[in-house]
């Protein structure tokens, strides 16, 4: 997109409904700058050539100084979906805990967060300390897995042993925020139990707490973090590139003759090509097949990375 003028700027905010603040959150030196740099150049406000390198969103000259961000900055953004103009309000907010004042300010102003997390540190203190800042604000945010680009170049792991490490990371984020989930459920069910037990009379006997019954009645699917939902992306903030499963689903769709729709449940997870029957099967971990997501991605990443970058 190019460089948008002062005066769709300005229109755009007379237009509330359609302005949205977003905040970055992340442990320290998790991308966070590169990822709001990246964003801001592909506005056209800079060369992509300086993304990483600018650190545009640390204005301060402490922040150039020592690399980290210490206070959070803001800048409007244009963006346009399906036809609507969108005014974004990105906020860079500092990773280091002992800034984290900073990060519960962002938070409370945001409609939306986005989550940062290195692909290879994988979840951090400060990680878990954001995502629970987000939980409390009642924020859905969406999760970018950063620096993969450093899994093939740094430590050099195979698709195959890349995957395997992104699913360990999606599992150690789910596993916070159930944690979470489960302590509002318990503590409602706690508040519920204390108000019955107040309100009633008299109570006779020993009586049993069923503390699961309340984690069994509520949904909880749409909380987690998960490829085929939409709400998970991949990137190299470094490098300029990230993608989501629905950019892919849809580039195969064309090429294969296989529905979008199918490429989106079975691009990530158990599933693999069975090139005989032509069909997408379950069961690759069991079958000792590529799963779908390593066949169709990550060869494709991990191919142009060693002709570009280890080749070289």
């Amino acid at each position: 997109m190019g460089l948008t003028s002062l005066e769709k700027i300005v229109a755009l905010q007379k237009n509330t409904s359609n302005i949205r603040n977003i905040c970055i959150l992340a442990h320290v030196d998790h991308g966070k700058t590169t990822l709001a740099d990246c964003l801001i150049a592909s506005s056209g406000i800079f060369s992509s050539r300086l993304a990483g390198k600018l650190r545009y969103m640390d204005s301060r000259e402490d922040e150039q100084i020592r690399g980290i961000t210490m206070k959070s900055s803001a800048i409007s953004l244009h963006f346009t979906s399906d036809g609507s103009d969108y005014l974004i309000n990105l906020i860079d907010s500092p990773g280091h805990v002992d800034f984290s004042s900073e990060v519960s300010t962002a938070v409370r102003l945001c409609d939306g967060a986005v989550v940062v997390v290195d692909a290879v540190e994988g979840v951090c203190p400060q990680t878990q300390a954001v995502l629970r800042q987000a939980w409390l604000e009642n924020i859905h945010p969406v999760l970018i897995i950063n620096k993969i680009d450093r899994l093939i170049v740094e430590l050099k792991l195979t698709p195959q042993e890349i995957y395997t490490h992104l699913q360990k990371i999606l599992e150690q984020v789910n596993a916070v925020t159930g944690s979470l989930f489960t302590s509002k459920v318990l503590e409602e069910r706690a508040e519920k139990d204390t108000d019955s037990q107040a309100s009633s009379d008299s109570t006779s006997g020993e009586q049993v707490y069923d503390w699961s019954a309340g984690l069994e009645e509520t949904d909880d699917s749409h909380l987690y973090f998960s490829p085929d939902q939409g709400n998970v992306v991949f990137a190299s903030a470094i490098d300029g590139w990230g993608f989501s499963v629905q950019q892919f689903a849809q580039l195969y769709s064309k090429k294969m003759g296989i529905k979008a729709e199918v490429l989106l449940k079975t691009l990530w997870g158990d599933f693999y090509l069975n090139a005989k029957a032509k069909k997408i099967m379950k069961g690759a971990q069991s079958k000792g097949k590529k799963p779908l997501f390593v066949q169709l991605v990550l060869e494709n990443i991990w191919s142009l990375y060693e002709a570009v970058v280890i080749r070289r």
